[in-house]
């Protein structure tokens, strides 16, 4: 093999490796960007790791709200049909974050809390959020309650 052959054949082949290692690197970020959607019951049901960072999609359940004095912490429950699980949260809640109306909280397990770092809640009445409604559904179809979806 004349060495301007060889030459070549190396560039190609360390061409082709940085760019499986570039298609690599770039696979995994995307990865662990991905926040996944789950409901109380799922959780529960141990679908999650305690590490995992996703979101939990849910009803925040009446008479859970509970402020601390002179601090932003906040605790709720979000339940689906088929269970509930308590939330801590420190920040600002959104203006339309209610008992009774639904809520997607991104964060992960501690302590068999979940602990939120940002809370989103649904901006009228007759809105739930796709995802959350599909999966509330699918719970209710389980235990044979209407979804009441849009």
């Amino acid at each position: 093999m004349n060495p301007t052959r060889k030459r070549r054949l190396l560039f190609v082949a360390a061409l082709v490796a940085a760019a499986g290692l570039a298609a690599t690197f770039v696979v995994l970020a995307l990865q662990r960007n991905l926040t996944y959607l789950y409901t109380p019951s799922e959780v529960l049901a141990g679908q999650t790791s305690e590490q995992a960072v996703f979101r939990l999609g849910g009803m925040v359940k009446e008479g859970s709200l509970a402020r601390e004095p002179e601090t932003l912490k906040v605790r709720f429950t979000v339940l689906d049909a088929d269970g509930e699980l308590p939330v801590d949260y420190e920040g600002i809640l959104p203006d339309l974050f209610r008992e009774n109306q639904a809520v997607i909280a991104t964060g992960s397990m501690a302590g068999g809390r979940f602990v939120a770092s940002e809370v989103l809640a649904k901006h009228d009445e007759a809105y739930m959020p796709k995802e959350v409604a599909d999966k509330m559904g699918i719970n209710h179809a389980r235990s044979g309650v209407d979804a009441g979806r849009d």
